[in-house]
This record gives C-alpha cells, structure tokens and sequence, in this order.
C-alpha cells in the first residue's frame, strides 16, 4: 500500500501541506475499462468549506 498519497486538488477537505492526502482511506472508480488517469474519478474527494 502507498504510504504516501499525493494530490494538487486544493479545494479538497483532505489536501494537506506538500501535496499530501490526509484522508484515512482512498476511493476511485472508473466508468470504463481505464486505460488512462483521465478515466477515473477519486470519490474521496469532498469540498473544502
């Protein structure tokens, strides 16, 4: 398992400093067979207030 998770998304409640994702567990589907990044979506993600 990777023991660190990076995202740029900043409007995200679980960004944390350096790029880092502090959620406890990460979720991301696909609608398709993916074949690229670009194909899926990370479900974790919830709006910054």
């Amino acid at each position: 398992m990777a023991k660190d998770v990076l995202c740029e998304v900043n409007s995200c409640r679980f960004w944390d400093s350096g790029n880092k994702c502090a959620a406890s567990s990460i979720y991301i589907v696909s609608h398709t067979e993916a074949k690229t990044s670009k194909e899926t979506d990370c479900k974790t993600f919830e709006h910054k207030a």
